[in-house]
């Protein structure tokens, strides 16, 4: 089984930008371009802002437990159900977390098997 893996990091705008303006100069000259799943932060305490110990555990939850869930994610992490769903939301807008809707019930899954942190010196 081929590990998943999405990277986060560390990356100024200016290297962001660079890097973008390579990878339409590449496309523009028809050249493939690997595509990679990564979420970049300008710096570490933006960073530690929006990857809090709490919405990390979630994380790891939702990958070991398969809450049936959002509901059931947050007992099983002995949280609010309300405070849960905030941190839930903001990691869907991040792209770590999918939550699919059926009739009842919201289910929080996670698609990745490894997180992995860069930091650009």
């Amino acid at each position: 089984m081929k590990i998943k893996r999405i990277q986060i990091g560390i990356k100024s705008l200016d290297d962001t930008l660079r890097e973008a303006g390579e990878v339409f100069e590449k496309v523009a000259a028809g050249k493939s371009v690997r595509r990679r799943s990564a979420i970049y932060f300008r710096t570490i305490t933006e960073m530690r802002r929006v990857l809090t110990e709490k919405r990390l555990e979630l994380i790891k939850v939702i990958k070991d437990r398969k809450p049936s869930s959002v509901y059931e994610l947050a007992k099983l992490v002995h949280r609010d159900l309300k405070n849960v769903l905030q941190d839930l939301t903001y990691l869907q807008e991040l792209g770590l977390v999918e939550v699919t809707e059926t009739a009842d019930k919201k289910v929080p899954e996670v698609h990745f098997d490894k997180i992995a942190f860069e930091v650009a010196i």
